[in-house]
Parts: C-alpha cells; structure tokens; sequence
C-alpha cells in the first residue's frame, strides 16, 4: 500500500517471485533460463547476465543482437560500481553531411530522404554489445566464456516457439523485412510473419555464436563475422554504409564509472554520459526532494502536474547538454548538485502548458530494446540494457551469419554543426537506465527498462513508487506512467481518470497504451532475500534461485 493507506488505481498482472540464491529478470522466458543456468552451474551474476543477453538475441531478435549497442551497470560484490559503456559509435567514414534532412520538414524532424539512416547499410553504425558483453564476462565473470554463449547456440540450433511478441513485431515492420531475402527466408514464411507457436530454428545464426564461442568477441570484432557484416554493408550502391573492418577492430567498450546522488537517505547510482539517466534521473529526484511527495498521493493529479513539470525540467537540460562527452560539454557536477535543484524550483509550472526551446523533441531513439536484471547470493548484481536500437535494427541480414545489424545512425542529427551532429567516432546518446538504489551502503533496488527517451523518467517514477509511495517491488514495476517533454503529457490507461482534471490545469493530454518497455527489478532484504518483479509490458519473466549446497559432514567426513 501507499504510505497514505489508499487503494491503488491499479492492479498488477504479474506475482514477484523470493529466493535467497540467486534472481534472473529478464523480458523472455528462454532469457531467464539460461541466466539462471549459469547461476545453477556455479557462476556469477556477470555469466548470468551475459548468458541471458546472448540468448535474448535468438528468441528476441528484434530487440536486440550481438551487432547492436548498450549499457551495462556492474555492481561487484567488493561494492565496487562498473558501467560498461557498449554503446555504438559513428564509424571513420562517417561525416556531418552524410545524410540529407526531408525538404519542407521542421528543422527538429530527424527524418531523411529515403530513410537511409532508418533502413539498410547506411543505417549502421560500429556495433559494441558483443565486444561489452565479452570484457564483461572477461574481467568480472568466473564460468569458461565458451560456458555462458552455450545456452544461445543451443536456442538457436533447436528453434523456439514464435511468441506474440515476436510474431507482433513482425507483422509491424513486414514491408521492411520482405525487401530482405535473409530475414524474409526465415521469418516470413510464405510471405507472412511467422505463426504464434511455431518454431523458429536459426541455424546459420547458430553457427555464427559457435564462432563467438571459440573465438570471442575477435570473431566479429575483426574475424570472419566481421567481414561477413563489412562485406553486406557495402551492398547497395548509394545506399551502402560506412563501417568497415578497421571500425570493427579499433571499436572498445569503455568502463566508466557511475554517476550517483541522493534521495531520501537513499543513493542513487546510474550511467554517465553519453547515457542521460545518471545525470537526469538524480537531477530530477534532487527536485522532488523539496516536496512532501507522499503527502500528495499516488497518481493524484497534484502528484501528476508535479511530476510532469520536474520531467520537462530534466527534458530541456537533456536537450541543452547530451551526449558523447568526448564531443560534448556535459556540465554534470552542476546538473546534478542540491544547489542547482533549488534552482530550478523556480521552472515548475503551477498550471501546464506547452514550453518554449524545451519543448522540441529529442532525436528519434527507439522504443525497442531489452533489458536484464540479476543478482547471485554473493553480492554481484547487474542491470543492463541492450538494443539493435529500432525493431529488428536495419532491417537487413547479413547472408549465411544471421546476423542483423543495428540501425544506429537515425540516433545523430542528420545536420551538421549540431551537438548530436553525425562525427567520427561518436557515439550515439542514450536514455538508457539501468539503475541501483542503496541504503546505509547495501543495494535495495536495481531496475531497468527499455523506451527510447521514455526510459529514464520511467525508471524515476519506479523509485519513487519505492522511496515515496511506500509500494512493493511489483506494485512499483507495473504501476501506470506519465512522460513528457513539455509538448503533451501522456498517460497510461489506468491514469485515464486523471486526464480531464490535468487537462484543467493546461496540459494536451495523450493516452497511449503503454508508456516505456518491460520493467525488470530485483529487491534486497537485509536478511539475503531477494525479490524479483517483472511488469505486464513485456515477456518478463523472473527466475529466483534457493537452498543450496548440503551441509558439510552430512554423509561423509570434509
């Protein structure tokens, strides 16, 4: 219940699951699975995640791959915080003007003659997820590498039954995918989506994790599958891309270090840049700490406009100061200080309204991603969010690997001379979220999700539902959400109630049926137990591990 003793708007779909062993949380049942054998055959948190990872771009190929990009929150059990920073970048031959802007749009729309930066080669950018998985598993993991890509060659070379989520997503994106023979061969039989329940073998995709497994991240990273990838890149004429096997083989994965804050007595740790939500999320609590936020109510429209006017906050400092802090001056220390939410106090609205340079949308980034949340009974936890970016990333594959690259590109401003301009080397800016909570130095929360720029102000409305609103860890995952940037606000259908009244108060008020991704968390006890809650918006599915080894001396003398 709420501290207020209220009843929620709301009722959950989905049951957390307990277990003092050992929790996987990822957004598909064969995820979970191999994460949790990992844990089963005595590795860590890191084999689990990356096990997890790896199968979830067989049986979600659609959301995620090895030669896509993303963010990995480590913490060690030393109580160290590690962010592997996997992100895609703009390869050497890319440049400013590479892209032409669609005449007659407004000078914000990211959209481009052709789509090219949306669909086909030019729209992929240097992949990093295989090459952060690999140093991640490498640096911190204890199982044999060739241990932990198992699960995802056998998930690949068995088959899997098509779930609705996948058959969906097919359907949604059928034009694209048939224009490819490689995907259209394997995931459109007979020129249709393949059918819910039916089983999807990927042979050739297996092969290619057979090659990740004997070789590593070196197998894409600048061997065989790389060239592979550089070699169908170049296909198409006006239409082809600009990574080449050099970008491949230069291309690292960088450890950085957590952004964190406090809230409540509580600390808040997350990415850095070029990731938003570390900076962001702690900016935007930091603003609603001046405020009896529990007082207010869950999902009153007060608690709403509030909400709404700290996010479009955070929003307009987003859109001043992102991205890649290579290129851009990410004033990070002032963002995210005491002193300069006191500031911004005076921002908020007492009534909504559409805002003015703050309000232009952010660029285009995808609502179709993955994300994982798991933790071993040694104190290793990972949340990590990972993505070929949009659905089915550029719509191609590369023929006889079954690979299908990302489409990054559509990430940059495709004008020159801008912050999030298209630069060699860049990488792309991200809302990505995973976070971690603590108390008196011990984690009590990490969660994540994926949502494209609904993502971070997602993962704040979960830790409020926490910290404020004193909800479980599956009221808190599945309870309804707000976003904006300051043009509308939307709202999902269980706060339809609320919209007449926030419309009274000078919002555009939207409803979406959903509102960000799939949020997968995991809870801490002081005693070691931990709970896992995975939410309605996706596949999510939680697997927590008990009991353990036999007493010593039960039967025979140690």
């Amino acid at each position: 219940m709420t501290h207020s003793d209220t009843p929620l708007p709301f009722t959950c779909d989905k049951r957390p699951a307990l277990g003092d062993a050992g929790m996987v949380v990822t957004n598909a049942p064969q995820g979970s699975l191999a994460g949790s054998a990992m844990l089963a055959a005595g590795g860590n948190a890191i084999d689990a995640a990356v096990a997890a990872l790896l199968t979830l771009t067989v049986v979600e190929p659609m959301m995620v791959g090895i030669a896509g990009g993303g963010i990995s929150h480590l913490r060690l059990a030393d109580g160290r915080h590690v962010v592997i920073d996997a992100l895609s970048v703009a390869g050497q031959g890319a440049r400013a003007d590479m892209f032409t802007p669609r005449p007659g749009r407004p000078p914000d729309d990211m959209d481009t003659l052709d789509r090219r930066n949306l669909v086909g080669p030019s729209a992929v950018a240097v992949p990093g997820n295989l090459r952060g998985w690999y140093l991640m598993q490498q640096r911190h993991g204890r199982l044999p590498w060739a241990d932990v890509v198992e699960p995802a060659i056998q998930a690949a070379a068995r088959g899997f039954a098509v779930s609705p989520y996948l058959n969906g997503a097919l359907a949604e994106h059928a034009d694209d995918l048939s224009a490819d023979p490689g995907i259209a061969a394997l995931m459109l039989p007979g020129g249709a989506p393949a059918p819910v329940g039916s089983r999807l073998v990927m042979g050739a995709y297996a092969d290619s994790l057979r090659l990740v497994q004997a070789e590593g991240d070196a197998a894409l990273h600048g061997g065989a599958l790389g060239r592979a990838l550089v070699e169908r890149l170049a296909t198409g004429g006006p239409e082809a891309g600009h990574v080449t096997l050099a970008d491949l083989e230069d291309y690292r994965a960088i450890e950085r270090d957590a952004i964190t804050g406090s809230y409540r007595g509580h600390v808040i740790a997350g990415p850095p840049p070029p990731a938003s939500s570390g900076v962001h999320v702690v900016q935007m609590l930091n603003m609603l700490e001046a405020h009896d936020v529990g007082a207010l109510g869950f999902g009153t429209p007060a608690a709403l406009h509030l909400l709404a006017e700290v996010i479009r906050v955070g929003f307009e400092d987003r859109h001043a100061a992102s991205g890649d802090p290579a290129f851009v001056d990410v004033p990070v220390a002032r963002y995210i200080s005491k002193a300069y939410a006191a500031e911004c106090q005076g921002r908020l609205r007492a009534r909504g309204g559409v805002a003015g340079a703050g309000a232009r949308p952010e660029p285009p980034e995808s609502r179709d991603t993955t994300h994982v949340t798991v933790a071993d009974r040694d104190g290793n936890i990972v949340t990590a969010t990972h993505t070929l970016n949009g659905l089915f990333g550029a719509r191609i594959m590369v023929p006889g690997t079954g690979i299908i690259p990302n489409n990054y590109m559509v990430n940059y401003d495709p004008r020159p001379g801008l912050a999030l301009s298209i630069r060699p080397g860049k990488r792309v800016p991200t809302s990505m979220a995973p976070m971690i909570v603590l108390r008196d130095g011990r984690p009590v929360f990490a969660l994540g999700l994926p949502g494209g720029v609904r993502i971070f102000p997602s993962a704040l409305q979960a830790i409020m539902n926490l910290i404020d609103h004193g909800m479980d860890l599956q009221q808190a995952v599945e309870a309804p959400r707000l976003w904006t940037q300051g043009r509308h606000v939307e709202l999902e259908p269980a706060y339809a109630p609320m919209q007449d009244a926030l419309r009274a108060m000078g919002h555009e008020v939207q409803l979406p049926r959903t509102i960000g991704g799939g949020m997968t968390a995991i809870g801490f006890a002081p005693d070691g137990m931990m709970t896992g809650a995975a939410c309605w918006r996706a596949d999510g599915t939680v697997l927590a591990h008990g009991g353990g080894l036999a007493r010593p001396g039960i039967r025979f003398k140690i």
